[in-house]
């Protein structure tokens, strides 16, 4: 099965009778062999997106190049793509054979050629023994396994799925985002893949581009978005609970972010940006697990490094305890913040005093546009 890039080069679209575009200049490129996904919320045009790909939208502006081919003129019979939907789009009528072998028949392939493309995919799949039933017959994740099956025995340079896994239950996602690594790995296939779940994309993904509004906020791999969002937007959308947001002023030696009725320490480069964006007030971040608890007073914090100068103090409001770690209500004069730390954690019991102290480089910086100091930022659309 050979793989293809993808380019979308510039791609805009706007429904009828709506006034902000569903997609805004969207430039995007996918390597060979890529696994992608595109997330972002309901309404942020990633669908649009995957589905100019596939040729069932047609952009208003812009091109759709897979391989050395400018498809965006194509039908979608000429793209020599494969696209999996939420809804499985089964035929009730048809038997699982039947499903898997119909588009190939369409095609009229060969009917040997369709009997051996069908039993590898269901070997592939682990489908043999449901060949013969019909899908009423069948649980959802089996049906699902059936839907990527149909596209599976088309061999397409590039596979498309359109939040496949949103029927299932949180137990059958989780096995079968096992599943689509397994495929990847073994066909090494071209594919995009769009949710609105932020587990999908962090677990699937060799990179993900987020989307907001039409727009393409960051695309880079899981990990490296969630450490350096581009803006507040990604910093947000990204992670549960989610990064934590407060006002802060600089302090007259550049030192530390006046955060509420504490302090928070600087390292040098966050220093150096905030001089260098004007020194004017500016929103810090802290993800919840980037928090130490400490005492009121600031002992046990991070080490000799701590006083009670550093962190925010604040009070316990309620903790919860979730199994493999507890999140901690803390109010402060800044507003409430999240903290998750180690199960049961140390000084979690509602009432306490405590002073938070971020983790060393744990801070984020973003200015009034919502933009992080010194990251790298998507291209802005026209």
């Amino acid at each position: 099965m050979s793989a293809s890039a993808v380019r979308l080069v510039r791609l805009t679209k706007t429904y009828a009778g709506q006034s902000r575009p569903a997609l805004l200049s969207l430039s995007l490129d996918v390597a060979p062999g890529e696994f992608l996904v595109l997330v972002g919320p309901s309404g942020c045009g990633k669908s649009t997106a995957l589905r100019s790909i596939a040729g069932l939208e047609e952009p208003d502006e812009g091109q759709v190049w897979i391989g050395d081919r400018d498809v965006t003129g194509l039908a979608p019979r000429e793209r020599d793509v494969a696209m999996v939907f939420q809804s499985y789009a089964l035929y009730p009528h048809m038997s699982v054979r039947e499903n898997l072998a119909f588009g190939l028949k369409l095609r009229k392939t060969p009917a040997a050629e369709i009997a051996r493309r069908v039993g590898e995919a269901a070997e592939t799949l682990g489908l043999t023994s449901y060949l013969d039933r019909k899908p009423r017959a069948l649980s959802g994740g089996e049906r699902q396994r059936v839907a990527l099956g149909r596209a599976i025995v088309r061999r397409p340079s590039v596979f498309l799925f359109d939040e496949p896994l949103s029927n299932l239950d949180a137990q059958l996602r989780t096995h079968m985002r096992g599943e689509l690594h397994r495929l990847h790995r073994q066909f090494g296939a071209t594919m995009i893949y769009v949710t609105h779940d932020q587990v999908e994309a962090m677990t699937l993904g060799d990179r993900i581009a987020v989307l907001d509004k039409g727009l393409l906020q960051q695309v880079d791999t899981p990990l490296a978005v969630y450490d350096r969002p581009a803006n507040r937007f990604v910093a947000g959308f990204l992670g549960s609970p989610a990064m934590n947001f407060l006002a802060a002023t600089r302090s007259p030696d550049g030192a530390t972010a006046r955060v509420g009725d504490g302090a928070f320490r600087l390292d040098p480069a966050d220093a150096a940006r905030w001089r260098e964006a004007g020194g004017g007030p500016l929103t810090v971040g802290v993800r919840p697990e980037h928090f130490v608890v400490a005492a009121a007073d600031g002992a046990d914090a991070v080490g000799a490094a701590a006083s009670a100068a550093d962190g925010l103090p604040g009070r316990v409001e309620f903790a919860e305890a979730l199994g493999a770690e507890t999140l901690l209500h803390v109010e402060t004069a800044a507003g409430r913040v999240v903290v998750r730390g180690a199960p049961g954690a140390a000084r979690g019991a509602a009432g306490n005093r405590v002073r938070l102290v971020p983790a060393p480089g744990a801070l984020r910086l973003f200015d009034d546009a919502g933009r992080a100091l010194g990251a790298v930022h998507a291209p802005a659309a026209p």
